[in-house]
């Protein structure tokens, strides 16, 4: 099995250097560039195409919003994935980036095994989120957010579809969804790949932006 080929992009040295020792020390991935401003990470994601963007939202030139924003539209790099960095509580660009075309996002201060975890689960297309705090984050600046949704709503699914959608933007993973719905891991993978058809969802990020914004999924304290 090839290793992950991942990019980091962070305008600090430092933090950029700690996480390339980290993710080196991985045996299933390696780095393959790393930039310091958001105009080098979208350049190195062309020439390099990594299966995975380790992008900072604050850099200097481009920021890693707009740099998310062309790595997403540029269809050579449809198999790129981008997980946005973010200082958590203080940053509220997370749903921005999201829009742009985010697969993510990560917590600066996270653990480094729990940042392999995330960058392996991000490129594999599974979970986005993991239920807490991250997932009432995401709610809060939804619901205080303005602009056109990510894809289209969830009037066109099925009642089992909107369950599903439901459970993805609480930051189920598909074998947890399963569990819940009494399915198979299987027919629940099934699911969320024709929620994403019909919606027009390029993965499960915008479905999360999708479940919030037509209410189907409500902002609060019930929010995971």
């Amino acid at each position: 099995m090839k290793p992950l080929r991942v990019l980091l992009a962070d305008d600090q040295t430092l933090v950029r250097e700690a996480f390339a020792m980290l993710v080196e020390s991985a045996p299933d991935m390696r780095v393959v560039g790393q930039a310091g401003t958001g105009r080098e990470a979208v350049a190195l994601a062309r020439g390099r195409r990594p299966d995975l963007v380790v992008m900072d939202i604050r850099m200097p030139d481009l920021d890693g919003i707009e740099a998310t924003r062309l790595i997403a539209a540029d269809e050579e790099l449809a198999g790129v994935r981008v997980l946005v960095l973010t200082t958590y509580d203080t940053d509220e660009n997370i749903v921005e980036a999201l829009r742009a075309g985010a697969a993510g996002f990560l917590v600066k201060d996270t653990r480094p095994a729990d940042l392999l975890d995330a960058i392996r689960t991000v490129a594999a297309g599974e979970a986005l989120l993991s239920p807490g705090p991250t997932a009432r984050l995401i709610a809060r600046f939804l619901r205080g957010s303005s602009g056109p949704p990510a894809a289209g709503g969830p009037e066109c699914l099925s009642d089992r579809e909107r369950e599903v959608l439901a459970l993805v933007a609480r930051g189920l993973t598909n074998t947890e969804i399963a569990e819940e719905l009494g399915l198979s891991p299987l027919t629940a993978k099934t699911h969320v790949s024709r929620i994403m058809g019909k919606l027009g969802a390029r993965d499960r990020a915008q479905l999360v932006i999708v479940a919030y914004e037509s209410g189907l999924v409500t902002p609060g304290p019930s929010a995971p």
